[in-house]
């Protein structure tokens, strides 16, 4: 009777692997990445911005030099 169970158990995790790892994979294909090193290309409008001149940012590099 255990034997049985066991063996079952261990059908049911291999068959749940199994599709967890189809259901990435297709989802990874299909998620947009392009391209062979794994960058992400979004499809926002929007530009990113990371650094605005500004008084306190100044005042950061010279204390950095």
């Amino acid at each position: 009777m255990n034997e049985s169970r066991r063996g079952f158990v261990k059908k049911a995790a291999l068959v749940s692997a199994v599709a967890t790892v189809g259901v990435v994979g297709v989802q990874a294909s299909a998620s947009g990445t392009k391209g062979t090193n794994g960058v992400v290309k979004g499809k926002s409008p929007k530009k990113e911005i990371t650094y605005t001149k500004t008084a306190n940012w100044d005042e950061y590099y010279k204390a950095a030099l």
